[in-house]
């Protein structure tokens, strides 16, 4: 029984961060019936005020690979607190930054032997566009089309989504797109000469957990090497063991010019990312002492984001969580394709390790089409949206629809999920189906909810 003479700090903080944060997302949260107070989250299991327990097949977009809270890296960020070290000198060489940089190089491998450490994966996009042009001399960029690589307005210019730039004004310019997997298209840009970084994500993740059509990405890193370009990879969603490997590009034997990492990089706990690059790239920047603080950071190296990646990098390999995901994920894949096959609106179950998307289509039958199409006229993402409120309401699963494809659910769990909230996943995903195929009062609620939204 709640004591009426105490404060419930948690909706004192929810007011306040609907009066000076983000008020649309805070409603938009309440509209989908999934604003929910956490108090207790390990591994995938997320515990609610409210008693509940959600399992989250998010991953915060692919930071929890190794779950949340991981009892490892919290005790090495406390012993790295307790130490009363130099977490933020900036006026010293960083012990901590030189060790987690020599084993993602070690583990990356090919020619990837210098780190630049950020803050962010748009952060670690925007070193990589200025050391690309650096070591080029070239301004010219060049990216796929349906790529997500971050907010930042560099990051930005590199998507042809046009609703995460619209309203920001003219973009970086110099920027063209190209078709993921068309290596004709790929091959008439490059020919120009005039790009200094293809940057790619090896498995587009917002686009809908899209994999590379065979020996693309081969081919584009031939490419780039004939023409003199820089073949970039963005792992912020795809690397530290998410698809079954330490990055996605060791399932292609790449060999790239900079590779970007960050989500998973410190276990969630402390934010980071670090760009990995060949020794020539670094060199064109810092090649002089006069030139030893050109690009930097004020939160680059600190301390307790050093420990907390050193920590989870460790956690990853000690529990084999890579070459778990591999073969669990293979299996969830094989099970969900298996489950949902009866069901007209799904289209294909895709992905690697436990990186998945369920792709639905539009329904061919009158009696459903009639429905879908009513409320897909007022947004496009209503459909997906309908499935993750469904999801998280009635079953207490958290995911969510891709940013710049909203007809593909996410599924990417924490890489050491229980076999058995697996199953609770593939049971939920079939209960929303059937009802998505066979109930009216499925899409009268979703009709309802589509109303509500035109109010809010």
């Amino acid at each position: 029984m709640s004591n009426p003479g105490v404060v419930d700090q948690s909706a004192v903080g929810q007011t306040s961060y609907s009066n000076h944060v983000n008020p649309q997302w805070a409603r938009l949260l309440t509209l989908l019936q999934m604003n929910t107070n956490y108090v207790d989250c390990r591994q995938e299991k997320l515990h609610t005020s409210d008693g509940r327990t959600i399992l989250d097949f998010l991953s915060g977009y692919c930071v929890h690979n190794i779950g949340h809270n991981h009892h490892q890296v919290i005790a090495e960020l406390h012993a790295e607190l307790d130490r009363n070290g130099p977490a933020m000198l900036q006026s010293h060489v960083a012990a901590t930054a030189g060790e987690l940089a020599e084993k993602l190089c070690s583990r990356a491998g090919g020619r990837l032997n210098k780190v630049y450490f950020a803050n962010s994966g748009s952060e670690g996009v925007e070193t990589a566009i200025k050391f690309a042009r650096a070591a080029t001399g070239r301004n010219g960029l060049l990216a796929a089309r349906g790529a997500f690589h971050g907010l930042t307005c560099g990051a930005l210019a590199l998507m042809d989504h046009g609703f995460w730039s619209d309203g920001f004004g003219p973009m970086l310019p110099g920027v063209e797109f190209v078709g993921f997997g068309d290596i004709g298209g790929l091959e008439n840009h490059l020919a120009t000469r005039k790009f200094a970084a293809l940057i790619l994500e090896p498995i587009q993740g917002e686009a809908g957990i899209v994999l590379p059509p065979e020996n693309y990405l081969e081919r584009a890193q031939e490419l780039c090497r004939k023409y003199g370009t820089l073949f970039v990879l963005d792992e912020v969603q795809t690397g530290l063991g998410r698809t079954g490997r330490f990055l996605a590009s060791h399932h292609f034997r790449l060999d790239p010019d900079m590779v970007i990492l960050a989500k998973a990089l410190s276990g969630g706990l402390v934010p980071v990312g670090g760009v990995l690059m060949s020794d020539a790239i670094y060199d064109s920047v810092y090649h002089s002492l006069r030139r030893a603080i050109v690009h930097t950071s004020t939160y680059s190296e600190n301390g307790l984001a050093m420990r907390a990646g050193l920590a989870a990098v460790e956690v990853l390999e000690s529990e084999g969580l890579a070459e778990r995901a591999l073969i669990q994920g293979g299996e969830f894949r094989a099970r969900l394709a298996e489950t949902l096959a009866p069901y007209e609106m799904v289209d294909e179950v895709r992905g690697i390790g436990h990186f998945s998307g369920i792709a639905f289509r539009p329904p061919k039958s009158l009696r459903l089409r009639l429905s879908y199409e009513a409320f897909h006229r007022i947004h496009p993402a209503m459909f997906g949206q309908i499935i993750v409120m469904r999801l998280y309401r009635d079953h207490g699963i958290l995911t969510q629809i891709c940013g710049n494809n909203f007809m593909v659910l996410k599924a990417a769990p924490p890489l050491n999920v229980s076999d058995e909230s697996l199953e609770a996943f593939l049971r939920a995903i079939a209960d929303v189906l059937e009802a998505v195929h066979s109930s009216k009062r499925f899409w009268q609620d979703a009709l309802e909810l589509a109303g509500r939204a035109l109010k809010v």
